[in-house]
């Protein structure tokens, strides 16, 4: 069995739909299925040009009407073919491709609607839309019929260019959530060598089954879940666990699929395939978190289950009443102006216009926001949960202590270390030699080198014999290293790993190495937690090390040894506590949780897969910036309310005016695009200098 990538659905792979992509064999339930995942960008394309035509009729439209204006090609523009003016021919000509190409699925959207007995704003939308541009033709073609039509049809293809842009603006962040799945699904290696009969053979990933004995060699990804059986490595976890530093395997030490072996030959019987595997596991926990976690009901859709009836209600009764009283041509003009006033123009793009504002300035500064359904959880955020490695620290370890013993001083304990190290390719040894180059040392060669599996290394220099490791190393060589204990315990209380340098027989110093906190992670700290907002970290790694990073940030919650997928249940368990969620990370084992929390932050330094799934990307790799997104976020949402606020003030006391047959549908039209004008003009006042990021950066200094 295999699921299918685009709908999730379980599908027997030899029954189902596969498509070959790349290295990789995708399974689907359907040939639209297939065709989504080849062409993902497909309706965004389609959506693309409805925009596009839309806007240019726009801008085609308001062109003609500037020329009338200024009376630049009135002569032309008056004269009649058929008895038509040339202006309202054009306007025709102009308007039903928009109308009915550009705003086809918005009209296809309200026809479904209806035929399931529900009403959406699509209905309202082009109930004011097709009714406008219906008299707008018929004032174009029998002016003497339809009466006061002048400007309908330019004002369809106004209210429709903005709800289109609106529209394509969701389906864009829609678009790129989804390519989180597809990246994930690409991690794991297509090919896996494998004994079969005795003989090593490459085997499609699709084919490997549980029991089958893998060979896996230096710096090749692990293809699936298994168990090792024979060799010694160290793996780098990073991606699945988080990690920093490799992790040694030897014989009964499970490993992940994905993981990367580092050093030595490894043989591994697979444990688990397709679906079981770890990395799967998370692929399923993304799709869950995504389908759940779908954008928030806005303000306006909230209300729209009452609003459109209310004001459907309210043009029937308005057109019976001055039927009876006036006629119908009298009747159908206030029906007419009740749907254009209550077009909700300005209350489809109350929230784009906004986010769009938002959005420009918060990139100005490296903060990019992408959906509203994100802006609007700021507002209720209560935690910030930060992963560990790569996001609040520098994601790989660093020397931080160099402890010397007997006569040697600091700057020989790292230069003989350097030395031991310089052959070596493992995080720690990089470690090392970096610290001793930024300290001046030009590193010589060692005269022999040996890596010594699970203990250190050894060389010799200068006829003197180097040992660099761990304590087992010690007592292999017979070397007491009581002297040393009270440091290395202190050391290790911190969260660092220690490494023990013995010249000629007898210890010469402790080398400590840690990842790091980054240089911006204590001011960020220090502003969430003076907006009111509870800090924690939830990491993959052990919990001495977590609770160290911790003390020094100043941060008093720690979960630590979570797996990607219990990173999930975590913060699930906040979220059924009430708490509005934000996730901060960098890596892999983070998307499930950012795609679960009500907000994920994605560093920029991070994996595209990260930054896919996240609600708010930082592209500085500046944790300061978190506060800024936060902070951010309130404003637009802030500007998102008043907008729905003045568009639906607009609506309460101009559709009783025109139920009442008090409102020309001229006017009304007009009023329409006020509205609206106010909608962008209230939202534009965001990219002023209301909200200085530089001063906030500087308040955090």
């Amino acid at each position: 069995m295999a699921r299918d990538p685009v709908c999730g659905m379980m599908v027997d792979k030899q029954k189902a739909i596969k498509r070959k992509i790349g290295d990789r064999t995708y399974y689907f339930c359907s040939e639209i299925c297939a065709r989504t995942y080849e062409q993902p960008e497909q309706e965004l394309k389609v959506m693309k040009r409805r925009v596009t035509l839309a806007l240019v009729g726009v801008i085609t439209i308001a062109a003609l009407r500037v020329l009338v204006m200024f009376g630049l090609v009135a002569l032309i523009m008056t004269f009649t073919i058929i008895g038509v003016s040339v202006y309202s021919l054009a306007m025709f000509i102009v308007s039903t491709p928009i109308v009915w190409i550009a705003g086809g699925s918005i009209i296809a959207g309200a026809y479904k609607s209806l035929k399931n007995r529900a009403i959406n704003m699509d209905v309202l939308i082009s109930a004011g839309v097709l009714a406008g541009w219906i008299y707008g033709v018929a004032n174009a073609f029998f002016p003497k019929v339809a009466v006061g039509g002048e400007g309908y049809l330019e004002i369809a293809v106004a209210i429709l260019a903005f709800v289109l842009l609106g529209k394509y603006i969701e389906e864009n962040i829609r678009r790129r959530s989804a390519a989180s799945i597809r990246k994930l699904l690409e991690l794991q290696p297509t090919i896996a060598r494998v004994l079969r009969d005795g003989n090593e053979v490459e085997l499609p990933i699709d084919e490997v089954q549980v029991g089958d004995i893998m060979i896996i060699k230096p710096g090749e990804k692990v293809p699936t879940d298994g168990v090792v059986i024979e060799g010694y490595s160290s793996v780098d976890e990073k991606i699945i666990t988080g990690e920093s530093i490799p992790v040694e395997k030897n014989i009964g030490s499970e490993v992940i699929g994905a993981t990367i072996n580092k050093t030595g030959l490894l043989k591994i019987k697979a444990t688990k395939v397709g679906e079981d595997t770890a990395l799967s596991q998370i692929v399923r926990l993304v799709e869950e978190a995504q389908a759940s976690s779908a954008p928030v009901q806005k303000f306006a859709d909230r209300v729209v289950a009452k609003f459109v009836p209310a004001v459907f209600s309210i043009a029937a009764v308005s057109f019976i009443y001055w039927y009876l009283t006036r006629g119908f041509s009298f009747a159908f003009f206030v029906l007419l102006a009740v749907l254009l006033i209550a077009c909700p123009c300005a209350l489809g793009i109350a929230t784009p216009t906004a986010i769009l504002a938002g959005v420009g300035k918060g990139a100005e500064y490296g903060v990019l926001l992408r959906g509203g359904e994100y802006v609007e959880k700021a507002r209720k955020l209560k935690t910030v949960v930060f992963d560990k490695t790569g996001t609040l620290t520098k994601g790989e370890p660093s020397v931080t202590d160099v402890v010397p013993y007997d006569n040697y001083k600091g700057k020989y304990v790292l230069e003989f270390a350097a030395i031991a190290e310089k052959g070596s390719e493992h995080p720690l040894a990089e470690a090392i030699v970096s610290a001793a180059q930024q300290s001046g040392f030009n590193i010589p060669d060692a005269e022999s080198f040996e890596a010594i599996p699970g203990h250190g290394v050894q060389c010799t220099y200068k006829k003197k014999k180097i040992l660099l490791g761990n304590r087992k190393l010690m007592q292999r060589n017979r070397i007491s290293i009581k002297q040393l204990e009270n440091d290395l315990q202190r050391l290790e209380k911190q969260g660092k790993t220690t490494m023990i340098l013995a010249v000629n027989g007898k210890p010469a110093g402790i080398v400590a190495a840690m990842d790091t906190p980054k240089e911006s992670a204590v001011e960020a700290i220090k502003k969430l937690k003076s907006m009111k907002l509870e800090v924690a970290i939830l990491t993959g790694d052990n919990e001495r090390t977590a609770n160290a990073i911790a003390k020094q940030l100043g941060i008093e919650h720690v979960m630590a040894n979570v797996l990607p997928w219990e990173k999930v249940d975590v913060i699930k368990k906040l979220q059924s506590e009430g708490k509005t969620v934000a996730m901060v990370g960098d890596g892999i084992n983070d998307a499930p949780a950012l795609a679960q929390a009500d907000i994920g932050i994605a560093i920029g330094s991070g994996t595209d897969i990260a930054k896919e799934t996240g609600g708010i990307v930082l592209i500085k790799d500046d944790l300061r910036d978190v506060a800024l997104g936060v902070e951010l976020s309130r404003k637009t949402m802030k500007k998102i309310n008043s907008n729905l606020f003045w568009a639906f003030i607009y609506n309460t006391v101009m559709v009783p005016v025109a139920a009442v047959g008090l409102l020309n549908p001229i006017i009304a039209a007009g009023a329409m695009a006020i509205s609206s004008l106010t909608v962008v003009t209230n939202s534009a006042t965001l990219k002023m200098a209301q909200f200085n990021f530089e001063k906030v950066k500087k308040e955090m200094m």
